[in-house]
């Protein structure tokens, strides 16, 4: 394998999480996590807010690159788009309380895996008509916003409103 070809596999797939035999999305998402948590530690929701745009732009070619390798439109072990998304949906959930924060990491999890799965209207409106390295990366953020709702409702709901 040439390093570019291992380079383009290796983002696409974050890092082989996406070639889970098993629910790859899933084990994308739950692979986006660490780094997000991280971005978020060092950086804050400007950290988070950079790289998942840099990963965005990047991910457009990622995701089209690779799938043209592999000869099949938008797979399921690419998942460099799940990680864009989970970071997203970290900008709304209040960080920074030790063990609460594996709580809130766990329901960001959720809530996106929730709307990537079920892909409500424009998700799958976007999944099955955007196509290409854009395409793959969309659908998810537009999962990612709705998820977002709902985090940011239930931190107004348990937080007593916006800090």
């Amino acid at each position: 394998m040439s390093f570019f070809r291992f380079l383009i596999t290796c983002s696409a797939t974050w890092f082989y999480s996406g070639k889970s035999p098993k629910a790859p999305g899933t084990a994308g998402s739950f692979a986006a996590l660490p780094f997000g948590w991280l971005l978020w530690a060092y950086g804050g929701n400007p950290a988070l807010l950079i790289a998942s745009i840099i990963v965005f732009i990047v991910g457009i070619f990622i995701a089209d690159r690779y799938s043209h390798m592999i000869g099949v439109h938008d797979p399921g072990e690419i998942v460099i788009d799940e990680v864009v998304a989970q970071w997203l949906c970290l900008m709304v959930i209040p960080l920074g309380n030790g063990w609460i924060d594996l709580a809130w990491l766990f329901t960001a999890f959720v809530a996106f895996r929730v709307f990537d799965v079920l892909k409500p209207w424009p998700v799958g409106w976007v999944d099955r008509r955007v196509g290409g390295g854009f395409g793959i990366m969309c659908d998810d953020v537009v999962a990612a916003v709705f998820a977002m709702i709902v985090l940011a409702g239930l931190n107004y709901f348990i937080a007593g409103g916006f800090a």
